[in-house]
């Protein structure tokens, strides 16, 4: 097969990151795949993340190697020293991977809420159930000015996250990177929602929920983040923050069908939140790391 790989421009560059894209086509300029690749910063110079696609007509001719090769290659002249890429188990993606030397690190859980199924009683009484010291807060968009300091300061709750093996490091948030995430969601058309547990005694904010629902309204909206402050934990928060996020979903959002999230199988606190929140099992990912 005739193989043409051409670079194209690729529009998202943003603050934190930008993105690079190659085009597979053959000798009639009839394209066979893709690929992407994200060079991060912000704590993860280090680390470029692939997604590359190759047409199923097209596959086994060579076309996800060449794109593999210059995305790698490009990852090596931008001084990265790895490569993750994910897919869905068993599907060729997966083999793919396994078979140009990636090493699995990690599986990840997808689940979903049909919210035509949500035991309302249930979800009042872990909403209602007192959390002595906490109350809960929430809004639409971008951080209100007010709480953008502790909220960037909040998000120190995901980094120890369980990620197994994963050389994701530490993000490093503040203020202006909050507000950018919040920006890129409204520019899409998107909606963004939080739900966060304050400390009453000094009002600073302890854990964390977010919410992104589809612009129409319509379809399934998507757990973006939970966390909870090492220091306060084991108080129930994360389920107390989730629940009323679904609440308000239901509320905001009539026509919305339900909600997905992604969970690493290692992580089984948020794992048990999840299934005693109706969260069912859809398929499972593996997300793979090259070593460069």
């Amino acid at each position: 097969m005739s193989l043409r790989i051409t670079p194209l421009t690729d529009p998202a560059h943003g603050p934190h990151g930008r993105r690079l894209a190659w085009l597979a086509s053959d000798a009639d300029s009839v394209p066979a795949g893709t690929a992407f690749l994200r060079l991060f910063d912000g704590g993860q110079e280090h680390l470029a993340e692939l997604d590359l696609r190759v047409h199923p007509a097209e596959r086994r001719k060579g076309v996800g190697s060449r794109l593999l090769d210059s995305a790698v290659a490009t990852a090596r002249d931008n001084a990265r020293r790895c490569v993750v890429a994910q897919a869905e188990a068993g599907s060729p993606g997966d083999h793919f991977l396994a078979a140009r030397g990636f090493r699995k690190i990690l599986a990840l859980r997808y689940t979903r809420l049909p919210l035509a199924g949500v035991d309302t009683a249930a979800l009042t009484k872990i909403i209602e159930r007192p959390h002595s010291g906490y109350r809960l807060m929430s809004w639409q968009g971008t951080v209100p000015d007010d709480l953008a300091q502790t909220f960037a300061a909040s998000r120190r709750a995901m980094d120890d996250m369980p990620m197994d093996d994963t050389d994701y490091a530490i993000v490093t948030w503040d203020v202006d990177r909050v507000r950018a995430a919040a920006k890129a969601v409204e520019q899409r058309g998107d909606h963004l929602h939080t739900v966060v547990a304050v400390d009453t005694s000094n009002g600073s904010i302890a854990g964390f929920t977010e919410l992104v629902i589809p612009g129409s309204g319509a379809g399934d909206g998507q757990h973006y983040g939970t966390g909870v402050l090492p220091e306060h934990r084991g108080h129930g928060l994360g389920r107390w923050m989730k629940a009323e996020s679904i609440r308000q979903a239901r509320r905001d959002f009539p026509d919305l069908g339900g909600l997905l999230t992604d969970t690493a199988d290692s992580n089984t606190h948020m794992r048990q939140i999840n299934d005693g929140l109706g969260y069912t099992p859809t398929h499972t990912t593996h997300q793979y790391q090259l070593d460069l």
